[in-house]
């Protein structure tokens, strides 16, 4: 446990950016399963509808550094490339 306040206050913060971190990530994967089970599934609209929300939430975890921007490119080509090539 930390005993200088000003480490005290690093605790707290970075706790709540570790929270913060955890959510976009979480919420960016989400996204990516369900584009590819919409895609499995061949619901051509959900998909659709799917990758845009997955796009966005990767957009963010981009922006907030958490993923580099390669592994970002990919993932939308990805699915992208699922959606385009369903029946």
């Amino acid at each position: 446990m930390p005993n200088i306040k000003s480490a005290k206050k690093r605790v707290k913060t970075s706790a709540k950016k570790q929270e913060m971190n955890t959510l976009v990530s979480s919420r960016m994967k989400t996204a990516i399963k369900k584009v590819e089970k919409e895609v499995k599934a061949g619901n051509k609209e959900e998909a659709a509808t799917k990758l845009k929300t997955a796009v966005k939430n990767i957009d963010k975890a981009l922006s907030s550094g958490l993923i580099h921007k390669n592994k970002a490119a990919r993932a939308k080509s990805r699915l992208t490339k699922m959606k385009n090539n369903m029946e």
